[in-house]
């Protein structure tokens, strides 16, 4: 029978400690508000794929250093290059970022998403995928994937995002990547609970090493099952999303908007 070690993964891209049954996965490149790279992104979803093997950890703590938690995909080292890239390469990367989803919602450890500060693209969907999320009302939270000129549809936020805060909440936060604060975020329902950011990292440990401590293999099946007894969907709704994304990334607005980030100017779309 195939098993991973856990305790003995030694990270790349990010953070990765285990302490007793708890991981700690921290993105750390706080100068930049801790963002993706395809190297992090493929990691991510690596590693979430081998916790399925994983028998030593049984609850798992995604979070961010330096006060953020992340602020999407990195400009210079995704948007750039995606914006020189053909159809194949584009839908190579929107399915390995919908993978990384997948693989933390095939994971059986129950995830918590410990928020603070910047919570943006890519970011807010590492959130949709934990299982549950805990802030602090200075964070803000935005699915900025309109800003850059794409559809709102990324890494199945149209499916997910929905099932936490409803239909039209959703739809409009997808459709103008507005930021909501800590307070509106709990409100709404993305957010379980809000915390000083001094005691956030200590809520979601407590919260994590209770579960951990839990009846395990039950977690695990009710993990499952939460996401299971949503009829169909995931898979066949992150597939659609990685098409329709790859399409948007071959137009002229995705590419205005990264030219004008470069020139610290603000976009101006055209609608193709």
């Amino acid at each position: 029978m195939r098993k991973f070690k856990a305790a003995e993964y030694k990270a790349t891209h990010f953070d990765w400690k285990v302490d007793g049954k708890v991981a700690t996965l921290t993105l750390n490149r706080p100068d930049r508000k801790n963002p993706l790279t395809f190297d992090s992104y493929g990691e991510l979803r690596d590693l979430f794929e081998n916790m399925v093997y994983a028998d030593d950890v049984k609850a798992v703590i995604v979070t961010g250093s330096g006060g953020n938690f992340c602020s999407g995909g990195d400009v210079h080292e995704i948007i750039g290059p995606l914006t020189k890239m053909d159809m194949p390469e584009l839908l190579e990367f929107t399915r390995m970022t919908g993978d990384a989803v997948r693989a933390m919602r095939n994971a059986p450890q129950p995830i918590i998403a410990a928020i603070d500060g910047i919570c943006a693209g890519a970011g807010t969907m590492l959130g949709c995928a934990s299982d549950i999320r805990l802030g602090t009302a200075r964070s803000k939270v935005a699915f900025l994937f309109v800003r850059v000129g794409l559809a709102g549809a990324d890494m199945g936020a149209c499916t997910l995002l929905p099932r936490l805060i409803g239909l039209s909440r959703a739809a409009e936060l997808l459709y103008t990547g507005r930021a909501m604060g800590g307070e509106e975020a709990e409100r709404v329902g993305y957010y379980n609970s809000l915390h000083a950011p001094e005691e956030l990292l200590d809520a979601a440990n407590k919260l994590a090493h209770s579960l951990a401590t839990g009846p395990t293999f039950g977690h695990a099946m009710t993990k499952k099952m939460l996401w299971q007894e949503w009829n169909q969907g995931l898979g066949e709704c992150i597939e659609a999303e990685a098409q329709a994304q790859a399409i948007c990334m071959q137009t002229k607005d995705f590419e205005r908007a990264y030219i004008a980030f470069a020139n610290k100017q603000a976009p101006v779309f055209e609608g193709n």
